[in-house]
């Protein structure tokens, strides 16, 4: 099996920095399990993204902070078996509180994670695209104080992503570039000014106003019409495509069931299915299979 702990680690934070100058995005996808890890592989993918979301929806979780680092952990070291890519953790506000994210960044370092990614919001989090809750923004002492644990606690061995949720809570873009020069200035190693402004404009005028100390990532999922092309020359260095494979999937999975449903058959009316060995395969590339 391959790892994506050595190779992933030691070149992440520099591969950021050439795609600045490259104009040219790496692209992350969301992989909440092997089987979706080895779809990033066989289709040129530069990165996995473990999703708080993908992940406490895959366990049958809502998306709140219920997650601990032994949870994202086993979801590393299942990507890691899987796939020679390096591996971006989302952890959310890694707990609020710098102890937390302390034990946050030791353990997925030790799980092989090549990057974490911290938001700045208020603990209990709430999803960035929910209806039901306003999300709120932690200060930024305590973030600063989270990323200073989360270095001291893993020295250069992990890439640390600050990520902040202002332009999702209402704030001007002005106050998003603060917060995350703030970030920056105390040690991370790239910043994501979430936005989910669905023309892209918003996403684009951070990277216009975004004086470049650090690398600059973005999540499109508002405003997936902009293609890595264009999000490159608007100056970002990684792309991440967080949640798309998992959306795939439970379309797919609706889609055959409801055919079976109607006629007795997963096989009837063209229904795409991957063969038994393609699952074996994930896990032992050596495997066959009799079907």
């Amino acid at each position: 099996m391959t790892t994506s702990t050595e190779a992933g680690i030691a070149s992440l934070v520099t591969r950021l920095a050439t795609a600045v100058g490259a104009r040219r995005p790496l692209r992350a996808i969301g992989a909440a399990n092997a089987v979706a890890a080895k779809v990033a592989v066989e289709t040129g993918f530069d990165a996995l993204w473990v999703s708080g979301l993908e992940v406490s929806t895959a366990l049958g979780l809502p998306d709140e902070n219920v997650l601990g680092p032994r949870d994202l952990a086993d979801t590393v070291l299942a990507l890691t078996r899987t796939a020679a890519l390096p591996v971006i953790v989302d952890i959310d506000n890694a707990g609020g509180t710098p102890a937390a994210a302390r034990r946050f960044a030791g353990d997925l370092t030790s799980a092989g994670a090549a990057a974490l990614c911290l938001e700045d919001s208020a603990y209990p989090k709430v999803n960035s695209f929910a209806l039901h809750r306003s999300q709120a923004l932690a200060d930024i002492e305590t973030v600063t104080e989270q990323i200073a644990a989360m270095r001291d606690a893993v020295g250069t061995g992990v890439a640390l992503i600050a990520r902040t949720e202002a332009l999702i809570c209402g704030a001007s873009v002005t106050e998003a570039v603060r917060r995350a020069e703030a970030y920056a200035a105390c040690g991370a190693d790239a910043v994501l000014i979430h936005s989910k402004d669905p023309t892209g404009q918003q996403a684009l005028a951070t990277a216009a106003a975004w004086p470049g100390a650090v690398p600059l990532v973005t999540v499109p999922t508002a405003f997936a019409h902009l293609s890595p092309g264009e999000l490159g020359t608007a100056g970002f260095a990684l792309a991440i495509y967080a949640n798309q494979l998992s959306r795939a999937a439970l379309a797919a999975m609706r889609s055959v069931a409801a055919s079976f449903q109607t006629t007795g058959s997963f096989t009837a009316g063209g229904t795409p299915l991957s063969d038994v060995a393609d699952l074996l395969q994930i896990a032992d590339p050596t495997a066959r299979a009799c079907l």
